[in-house]
């Protein structure tokens, strides 16, 4: 793909990945644009781009991405050299709640987005997707690009099917089409359900956190501009047709992630407790992301302790933001900014 005036079109672009993801590409590439397709679901946040509502290269539409006729009419307007979906549902202990939404937006939202991207000609189509299509790993061993699809959650499953569906829309039709499959994001602006800043949220309340069995479930964590220059890449270098994973080399039980987040609030042990496991709970991912570093020349640059560290202060010198989004003030934001662009 070519590197100068990119057009973007970024789906699930208020979420904590892929609003990362855009003020990340908008700071290293002074000539593209991007569009921002959101739904704005509860997890969609306008408020985490907040910093580019003036910046003319930026513009963001709402829409849902399972809207056929919607998403042509974008996609045609847009005219982008490439597309990157961000957009899903996401929170595996919600899938487990109900599956429908995870099966509607993760399969139909990207086959009407595949399907859109194809008949209008564009140059490169990044599907986002997960490490937890892989399923479990014992101790040892590592996920590769040839590992068996093995999902235990609806959320996997939906993902592992998205999947799928990109791989098959490249053998059928010859669609520019590429996956990636990344460990667990941390870093700012991340829905406060999820590990790191629920925790940050429920110590600064002084509630004590809760921890799944025994703790001792493992995830590689990386952080979330690492992840953005990975999808950088593979939209420049990478190859159609090909799947990456992006890993982080950063192995940690749940556990010793909380020991950490208690060190780092000054908080003990006796401020956590264990809880029952969640069904289906996979023990342990790690990533084999050798593909990406070899191929396409990009590796994480963020050391854990110091991008934690980070992290857990970003969140503490934020706490209007989490307080609205736990308020669920947050959802009117979009309210406020379209009547205050002139076009309620």
């Amino acid at each position: 793909m070519k590197e100068n005036g990119v057009r973007l079109l970024v789906t699930g672009g208020a979420g904590f990945i892929g609003s990362n993801f855009i003020r990340y590409i908008l700071g290293a590439h002074d000539d593209w644009r991007v569009v921002n397709l959101d739904k704005l679901t509860y997890a969609g946040n306008l408020a985490n781009l907040a910093d580019l509502e003036r910046d003319e290269r930026y513009r963001f539409v709402r829409a849902d991405i399972c809207d056929v006729g919607r998403v042509g009419k974008i996609v045609s307007d847009v005219a982008p050299d490439a597309i990157v979906n961000f957009a899903a549902e996401t929170h595996v202990d919600r899938s487990i709640d109900d599956p429908s939404l995870f099966l509607r937006t993760n399969i139909l939202g990207t086959q009407v987005l595949l399907d859109a991207a194809r008949k209008a000609g564009v140059a490169r189509f990044v599907q986002i997707s997960t490490d937890e299509v892989y399923g479990s790993l014992g101790p040892t061993g590592t996920f590769t690009e040839e590992s068996p699809l093995r999902p235990n959650s609806p959320y996997a499953a939906s993902k592992t099917a998205a999947d799928l569906l990109a791989r098959a829309t490249f053998k059928t039709y010859g669609a520019p089409v590429i996956v990636t499959r990344c460990s667990n994001n941390y870093g700012p602006f991340q829905f406060p359900e999820k590990l790191i800043p629920f925790f940050v949220t429920l110590l600064s309340a002084g509630k004590p956190v809760p921890v799944y069995g025994d703790g001792m479930n493992v995830r590689d964590w990386i952080h979330v501009d690492d992840h953005s220059r990975a999808v950088e890449a593979v939209l420049l270098r990478g190859k159609p047709g090909e799947l990456y994973n992006i890993g982080g080399g950063n192995e940690r039980t749940n556990i010793e992630i909380t020991k950490l987040l208690l060190a780092a609030m000054g908080k003990t042990e006796a401020d956590m407790k264990f809880v029952p496991d969640r069904p289906g709970h996979d023990r342990r991912y790690a990533i084999d992301d050798t593909r990406i570093r070899t191929e396409l020349g990009v590796a994480p640059r963020v050391p854990f302790e110091e991008g934690l560290r980070a992290t857990v202060r970003w969140y503490l010198e934020n706490e209007p933001w989490w307080r609205a989004v736990q308020s669920g003030e947050y959802l009117s934001f979009y309210d406020r900014w379209y009547t205050e662009k002139g076009r309620g």
